[in-house]
């Protein structure tokens, strides 16, 4: 279940409460304890130690630990969405670089969040609420890439299809989520996310531009 009050959402719009202090305590410790265990290993009493309230003030905020779980796929996606507006919104910069800006930012937050995503990836599979709503995220950023790539088209900036442009993001997303899971368990390494993204820029610039010799950083 969400929960009662999407937190990220309630702070963009004013100076944070009392409340949402609280939340916000209560997420931090759930991601810190993802970090070493499963959602199903943590317990409930865990969360509220951690943040330091007490078991009615947790139930206050949130139904379950699957709403916690859900309130920190909210905050991430957010992150998601902006490392992507680097490409969707690149104006006058070249493809090479908006596109690697935009990789580069999304493995960061892979190493930075990686235990919420991988539990989100996880519970997905098995929670239809957390399913619907990585869709629903999923769903925007194919939508808003696709039109991306219709634009360029249309302006002789990206290659003419087929594959159908929705389809082709479609793969290249699901690409980037098993890349970036895999490297997310690996031990953190800047050499090693450097190749990664060299490696996704370059698919990503052969597949939509037919640029095969991109600028490596």
């Amino acid at each position: 279940m969400p929960p009662r009050t999407p937190v990220h959402q309630v702070a963009s719009r004013r100076k944070r409460s009392k409340g949402d202090l609280t939340s916000q305590a209560i997420l931090d410790t759930a991601e810190r304890l993802l970090e070493s265990r499963s959602l199903d290993e943590i317990a409930v009493d865990e969360l509220t130690s951690g943040a330091g309230v007490s078991r009615s003030t947790f139930y206050f905020h949130f139904e379950s630990r699957e709403a916690v779980l859900h309130a920190l796929s909210e905050q991430v996606a957010v992150e998601l969405h902006e490392c992507a507006a680097l490409w969707l919104r690149r104006g006058s910069e070249p493809p090479e670089d908006a596109i690697r800006r935009a990789l580069t930012a999304t493995v960061a937050l892979w190493r930075h969040h990686g235990p919420v995503l991988r539990a989100a990836m996880r519970a997905r599979d098995v929670n239809p609420q957390m399913q619907e709503f990585w869709s629903t995220v999923g769903r925007r950023f194919i939508d808003a890439a696709a039109e991306q790539i219709d634009r360029e088209r249309t302006a002789g900036v990206a290659l003419p299809g087929p594959p159908e442009a929705r389809l082709l993001v479609t793969v290249l997303e699901h690409m980037n989520e098993q890349a970036c899971y895999t490297q997310s368990l690996s031990r953190r390494s800047p050499a090693r996310d450097r190749k990664l993204v060299d490696t996704l820029t370059t698919v990503w610039l052969r597949t939509i531009y037919g640029i095969t010799s991109p600028k490596s950083q």
